[in-house]
């Protein structure tokens, strides 16, 4: 998996991948370059046999602060219809590439986190965050509909119609601890040991079966359009490939014979 990226930054170390954005003094905010390059970038984590897991860090005590105003804002104000919904299909397309690309995602959240980069932490599949974290969808405060990027799909399903409602409408910030107490975020950690304590999670998740990590994010993202039925039968057949990788069988023998299983993703 490329790690020589341009407009984030990239670190692949036993597997796990840590990314986050590189414009601290302003809060990392995203650019059309970054974005473009995020999305790419996801998209080709499908086919990365290299990297597990991935963690999408803070960065100088922030996770970003969403669009750029002077390198995005201020441009779209002055494009026509076909570019804009070029532009917004594209920052969609992140979020479709970060819930499949195949991997788990830890979002690792540190301060600001709003606007496209509260979709980020919104789009990952667990949340760590500090207490000095701060989220907000705060798309109406400039002027535009709560429902971006996946927002009015997604954020209900994590902590409920009315209060993702409450959120969209107003844009406020919901604090961290609400954030926790809501189901948005797993757990609060310190501001000192955010990166430990997500390197640790990503740890454990990449050493389990991580085949079948693929094949439960896969499910948990198909699943939202099926019915109880449909659902029951598509796992089904999940578990019965599941059941064929080496890593089942690793399991069996390690449990006969007492030990501890050494899954290979296989």
């Amino acid at each position: 998996m490329r790690s020589d990226v341009k407009h984030f930054q990239c670190e692949i170390k036993d597997r796990i991948a840590t990314v986050r954005l590189d414009r601290p003094d302003r809060k990392n905010p995203l650019t059309f370059d970054s974005y473009a390059e995020l999305r790419d970038w996801f998209r080709d984590l499908v086919y990365a046999d290299d990297v597990d897991v991935v963690v999408f860090g803070s960065n100088g005590g922030n996770f970003s602060s969403g669009g750029d105003v002077h390198d995005i804002i201020g441009p779209l104000t002055r494009m026509n219809m076909k570019e804009l919904l070029r532009f917004t299909r594209m920052t969609g397309d992140l979020v479709k590439a970060i819930v499949n690309c195949g991997k788990p995602v830890i979002a690792a959240v540190d301060g600001v986190c709003v606007g496209a980069g509260a979709i980020i932490a919104m789009a990952s599949d667990l949340r760590l965050a500090t207490a000095e974290a701060k989220t907000a969808f705060l798309f109406t405060r400039v002027g535009l509909a709560g429902c971006d990027m996946g927002a009015c799909a997604i954020l209900p399903r994590i902590i409920g119609q009315t209060r993702a409602a409450e959120l969209l409408y107003t844009g406020r910030a919901m604090t961290a601890e609400e954030g926790e107490r809501w189901g948005f975020y797993n757990r609060l950690v310190t501001a000192e040991t955010l990166e430990d304590e997500a390197l640790k999670l990503a740890q454990k998740i990449q050493a389990g079966p991580n085949f079948a990590h693929m094949m439960t994010k896969t499910m948990l993202a198909q699943e939202w359009a099926m019915s109880i039925e449909q659902a029951i039968e598509a796992e089904a057949q999940a578990q019965a490939i599941c059941m064929q990788t080496g890593d089942f069988e690793r399991a069996y023998n390690a449990f006969v014979a007492k030990e501890r299983p050494v899954f290979e993703g296989d």
